[in-house]
């Protein structure tokens, strides 16, 4: 079980979730050395009706409630916690062991800084590390994270660009467009590893197509909420 602290953390992680129940005991392990580690910790349920939220909560985590989707849980998470810095973590992906230290050393020598980690994408499909490396060049090249790359910031950014925007997709994508306005994203090359579980069940050629075509529409102004129901 999470240990309690009255330090006043650095770090918060913010944890997206949605019946969550099969990848939750994994979960829970992970952000278990998290919280040892110093970080708080925040799980924000959008409306599970697994056992989402009693098995976090057994476990000691906090967690709170939201409207269902990413960018209501992941205000709310923000609006929740207390550390400076805010790191947004998808249920199923997983944080380098040193990430905290990661984190300190650029906060510490930028400011106020915002940006995402480069991207491992673990599953069965053979297309699945030309996907990651494409989808770093393009980050990289683009200056645009997904949330898959564990996009954190500190609070005052978080703060000047209202925070995400609540839309049901492209979140991640709308949120650093206005962070670019502010400073460039620090992309770096240390990995997070995400599953790959969309590609495999739904093959890697149609959902490499289905994702630039949904990016292409939303480049040319067709509303997230239309897009979502396609990406369902």
């Amino acid at each position: 079980m999470p240990r309690t602290t009255t330090v006043q953390p650095e770090l918060a992680i913010i944890v997206p979730v949605l019946n969550e129940a099969a990848v939750l005991t994994e979960l829970m392990v992970h952000l278990t050395h998290w919280h040892q580690r110093g970080a708080e910790v925040v799980i924000v349920d959008g409306g599970s009706t697994d056992q989402t939220v009693a098995m976090a909560r057994e476990r000691g985590f906090n967690v709170i409630t939201a409207p269902a989707g990413r960018a209501n849980q992941m205000n709310a998470g923000a609006h929740a916690s207390h550390a400076e810095r805010l790191l947004f973590l998808h249920a199923d992906t997983r944080l380098p062991d040193n990430a905290d230290h990661v984190l300190a050393r650029i906060f510490s020598s930028t400011g106020p800084a915002w940006g995402r980690f480069d991207v491992v994408i673990e599953g069965r499909s053979k297309m699945l590390p030309v996907i990651a490396t494409l989808m770093n060049w393009r980050s990289r090249f683009s200056g645009i994270a997904t949330g898959d790359q564990a996009l954190f910031m500190s609070r005052e950014l978080f703060k000047q660009t209202g925070g995400f925007p609540e839309q049901p997709l492209m979140e991640d994508i709308e949120m650093s467009k206005r962070l670019k306005q502010l400073c460039r994203p620090v992309c770096l090359r240390h990995k997070v590893i995400t599953s790959g579980r969309r590609w495999d069940t739904r093959g890697s050629w149609p959902t490499i197509l289905l994702m630039w075509q949904l990016r292409w529409a939303y480049w040319r102004g067709i509303p997230a909420q239309q897009l979502a129901e396609r990406y369902r």
